[in-house]
């Protein structure tokens, strides 16, 4: 029965095609640990423990990006040695204000991605990225700063 819920509530989070309704919806039954204002969410799956991930305010997440709250090598470990007792690790995600995850993104359990932040396309975000940076990479790396890109961005448009 557990399992038929999961799955009518994941075709629920599928059918709303809109990403900003499909983060309204998610915030009204309370999926995630916390959700800010106006959050655009493109994926429908975010894991089993969405309730351990935090989105701040003007959060835009692309399409495909992978949230994994987890770590489950113990389990493999514990089929290997019946000796030892191996605890599954976990770990929150929090995405603070003014945030975009670039497309085929994956952020890792105990990372704090700050306020003011891009993440470039393809990223595996693997530790903390500081407030005011554009990241990027396999590890994800600072590779430029917020106010940088938003100028460049101002002046391509002025221009255009």
């Amino acid at each position: 029965m557990r399992r038929l819920r999961r799955y009518i509530l994941m075709l629920k989070i599928f059918l709303h095609r809109d990403g900003y309704k499909r983060a309204a919806y998610l915030k009204k039954i309370g999926y995630f640990m916390s959700m800010g204002e106006h959050v655009y969410l493109q994926p429908w799956n975010f894991g089993t423990e969405p309730h351990l991930i935090s989105f701040g305010d003007n959060v835009h997440v692309a399409s495909n990006v992978t949230f994994i709250n987890h770590d489950i090598t113990s389990m493999m470990f514990r089929h290997m040695d019946k000796e030892h007792s191996y605890r599954m690790r976990e770990g929150r995600i929090d995405i603070g204000n003014n945030v975009f995850i670039g497309s085929n993104s994956t952020v890792l359990y105990d990372v704090t991605i700050g306020d003011n932040v891009i993440i470039g396309a393809g990223s595996l975000v693997n530790r903390d990225i500081p407030s005011g940076s554009v990241a990027a990479g396999v590890p994800a790396k600072v590779i430029g700063s917020f106010d940088d890109y938003r100028k460049k961005l101002i002046k391509e448009t002025d221009n255009g």
